[in-house]
């Protein structure tokens, strides 16, 4: 988990890199920890703001619950790289790895059965990667709907974290289960395009999660390898979209068809 400060550097402007440097000496970084590439943190800032930094090789993949939608890194982000800069957090994955070859398997199944009883959202990363059915379409709209509107105050300013959906997602591309990582998708574009009116910031946070919920879903519909009939299925969902009388992601959801279209004619 290498980083330096001129790295840091050159992923964000420079105004935010002393705000950075400013949060991370005022302690309000509240939570700091490192799972094997994995850290994750809490920045006190207007409000509590989750960030998460995945490191890979040379990549470095960061995320902030922050509404910031300027070029590079936030300064949530910078505070948390410049601390791992400076004292890089303790890995937990060995010691849970060592006491997970100890632990005798009844009790770890009585640990799991109490966890998946009392945390609705590791239930429901169980069932993407241990069962066998999903939610519908409309189901996973609701919980993103609520979603809206729990920020919105009238209108939706901050980023809201849609990790959560992206990572079932994930899960079932994991198994090969297509079609229920196409339906993770669509939930996500599809209600994420009709809140967009109630949206007034963190505006390339929205269009990035409208593309890459589009990118998936395109991904996941060639990946079933559709019959011709099932595929007009399939690009009669993007198609609606694209022909909505709010035009405002239009043309993102017309180049996703086209996109569909010619990697199914290759």
């Amino acid at each position: 988990m290498n980083i330096d400060t001129e790295t840091i550097q050159d992923r964000c402007t420079d105004p935010v890199f002393e705000r950075g440097q400013t949060y991370r000496r005022e302690g309000r970084i509240q939570q700091l920890d490192r799972f094997d590439d994995l850290v994750s943190a809490v920045v006190s800032g207007s409000n509590p703001y989750d960030v998460t930094i995945k490191f890979g090789g040379r990549s470095l993949e960061t995320q902030c619950t922050c509404p910031y939608d300027g070029h590079g890194d936030c300064k949530h982000v910078v505070a948390v790289l410049l601390a791992i800069a400076g004292d890089p957090p303790k890995d937990e994955s060995e010691r849970i790895e060592a006491l997970l070859a100890d632990v005798p398997v009844e009790e770890l199944r009585a640990f799991v059965h109490g966890i998946l009883a009392t945390h609705s959202t590791v239930r429901e990363q169980f069932l993407a990667q241990f069962g066998g059915e999903h939610k519908s379409v409309g189901e996973y709209r609701e919980e993103i709907g609520r979603l809206f509107e729990q920020h919105a105050d009238p209108t939706v300013f901050e980023a809201i974290d849609f990790s959560r959906f992206f990572n079932i997602a994930e899960q079932y591309r994991e198994r090969d289960r297509y079609f229920a990582a196409a339906t993770v998708y669509r939930a996500v574009f599809e209600e994420v395009d009709e809140n967009f009116n109630w949206i007034d910031g963190s505006y390339d946070h929205y269009a990035q999660t409208l593309q890459t919920a589009l990118d998936g879903y395109i991904d996941c519909v060639l990946a079933t390898d559709p019959s011709p009939e099932d595929f007009e299925t399939y690009a009669g969902v993007l198609e609606t979209r694209a022909s909505t009388e709010s035009e405002i992601n239009n043309r993102q959801f017309w180049r996703a068809l086209d996109d569909l279209e010619d990697r199914y004619d290759e």
